[in-house]
């Protein structure tokens, strides 16, 4: 009886290993770049019309 030895599949090197976890972590950092300056527009869209009501307001009471 003839003995077939099934390739088991070997771990990538390191060094790919590591290029791997470099480009999913500077992945990561630009997700989080890309979501915190989504909340600083909304927070900047936010005070500009925040501001505008108050001179709206302040006209309206003055005049």
């Amino acid at each position: 009886m003839a003995r077939q030895i099934e390739p088991s599949r070997s771990r990538p090197p390191i060094l790919r290993r590591a290029v791997a976890a470099l480009i999913l972590v500077a992945a990561g950092v630009l997700v989080f770049h890309f979501i915190a300056g989504l909340i600083v527009t909304v927070f900047w869209i936010i005070a500009v019309v925040a501001v505008l009501a108050a001179i709206v307001w302040a006209a309206n009471e003055l005049f």
